[in-house]
């Protein structure tokens, strides 16, 4: 008896559908942008450029570790194309390769995000927006956009925001997690008010160029010390967010974090429950305990994914969180990328499998 084929059967009908919250797409070439730009900001990017907010004139403020932005050396199509702006080999590679029914794209660069200029910030988030749809959502439905915004500029976020949501094609709405002050900060509420009023989520997706380092203690010497640096980075940005009363505010504000691992969540959560039972006089606006709000309103994105030795102590901390809060996000195609047949660990079981990799994501974004 042939009992391979039957086997093969078997694991495909028993593996999951996957929902992946972090797709990177990237035009080919800047030119693609050019059809959605006017006249006037095209004209400046070919003059000045892009220009972000640190003190690095040409290449990066902290070390990079693989050509091309951290890419997987494999994700370069036959073509020469830059990975991820190549449909085809997307398709072939990422969506068919694991069955993903539904693929969030968040743009990083060119986005337009956290440029020095505010306005030809907001004149290239909304050709990315524009290119997103175009090069991407209306060829591959499985592919669905962001909205982009030029967060420094609030006013100019939450008009992004209106003009886009209505189409009903967005995830949501996408921030970088180092904005240039905290992101709970008043002048960042008109986007967050915007948000609400459409129905979409937050997607604080990392990095970004604030304008200043990321370590409070200057610019790191490595790169693993950026990427480790993203919890500390995340605890500020949510700490913020939950003093301040945004939450209050805006009670139906979901925030997701994205490719900020989640491990430090519940110590964050426990910190600011000790200090607040003896300083919640200086925060009278908050009527629970800040670990509440944190439960409540943000969920995280499984890449990267803590690995403890003892996987019972990964569970433990899902278990914080919230099992119906934690959503899978591959990476693709960046070097660290997840595999979805094997980046979430049996040991979770396969109920709270299926949740993580498609059925939170489903509820939260409404996919059907």
């Amino acid at each position: 008896m042939n009992m391979e084929a039957p086997v093969r059967t078997i694991v495909k009908a028993t593996r999951p559908a996957v929902v992946d919250c972090d797709i990177h797409p990237r035009p080919r070439a800047i030119t693609e942008l050019k059809p959605y730009m006017a006249q006037r900001w095209w004209d400046y990017l070919m003059t000045y450029g892009i220009r972000g907010r640190h003190g690095y004139v040409k290449g990066h403020p902290y070390p990079k570790m693989t050509p091309g932005y951290g890419m997987r050396l494999d994700a370069w199509p036959d073509d020469g194309s830059h990975p991820g702006s190549n449909l085809d080999w997307i398709r072939r590679q990422h969506l068919d390769a694991y069955g993903i029914t539904h693929g969030i794209m968040n743009p990083l660069g060119p986005s337009g995000q956290g440029d020095q200029n505010n306005a030809f910030s907001a004149a290239l988030a909304s050709a990315i927006n524009d290119w997103q749809i175009a090069a991407f959502t209306d060829r591959e439905p499985r592919l669905r956009p962001t909205i982009c915004v030029p967060y420094e500029d609030a006013e100019a976020s939450a008009a992004e925001i209106r003009r886009r949501a209505p189409s009903g094609q967005h995830a949501h709405v996408m921030m970088l997690s180092r904005t240039n002050e905290a992101a709970g900060r008043r002048r960042y509420w008109p986007i967050y008010r915007a948000a609400v009023e459409a129905g979409l989520p937050v997607g604080f997706h990392v990095f970004g160029y604030s304008g200043f380092p990321v370590s409070n203690t200057g610019w790191p010497s490595f790169y693993i010390e950026e990427m480790s640096e993203h919890g500390t980075a995340c605890s500020a940005l949510l700490a913020s967010m939950v003093l301040e009363g945004l939450f209050e505010e805006y009670r139906d504000l979901k925030i997701v974090m994205i490719e900020a691992g989640f491990a430090w969540l519940p110590s964050l959560g426990w910190r600011l429950d000790q200090h607040w039972k003896h300083l919640k006089d200086e925060v009278p606006h908050l009527k629970r305990a800040p670990s509440e709000y944190l439960r409540d309103h943000v969920w995280i994105s499984t890449q990267p994914m803590e690995e403890p030795e003892d996987k019972a102590h990964l569970a433990d901390v899902i278990e914080w969180i919230g099992e119906d809060k934690v959503m899978f996000a591959s990476d693709y195609p960046h070097w660290d990328f997840d595999d979805p047949f094997i980046a979430v660990p049996p040991t979770l079981g396969e109920a709270r499998r299926r949740k993580i990799f498609s059925e939170n994501a489903m509820a939260l974004y409404g996919f059907r």
